[in-house]
């Protein structure tokens, strides 16, 4: 008796059992992804949660440190911004000035060489 060829074992095989549709396919896909998506998400709730109850003792130890460390960089930050405000003013001043002495320069030098 002569070998069968493995194309013909494996027609067979798959002949037993009914072939996936396309369809099919893209549903086993989907639902594999979506599982997925699902796990990652419960996963990273915990890690959330693991770390908000790691970190909550934490933040009761440390917040008479904490937080007058906050209200100081706020109050740090809030004077920059302000004071930004009055630097840009000086420096639109300077400027004004600056050019209201070189007009008053030029016209003197004028008035110097036409005399």
């Amino acid at each position: 008796m002569a070998e069968q060829p493995m194309s013909r074992n494996l027609h067979e095989s798959s002949s037993i059992s009914p072939p996936l549709t396309r369809q099919t396919m893209r549903f086993l896909t989907a639902a594999m992804i979506g599982l997925s998506l699902l796990v990652l998400s419960g996963l990273t709730l915990t890690e959330t949660m693991i770390g908000l109850i790691i970190a909550t003792p934490l933040m009761v130890l440390f917040s008479p440190v904490l937080v007058p460390a906050v209200i100081t960089i706020g109050v740090l930050t809030a004077g920059f911004l302000f004071s930004a405000d009055k630097v840009d003013y000086a420096k639109m001043k300077i400027s004004e000035k600056a050019k209201e002495l070189g007009h008053y320069a030029q016209s003197q030098t004028h008035q110097t060489t036409s005399n």
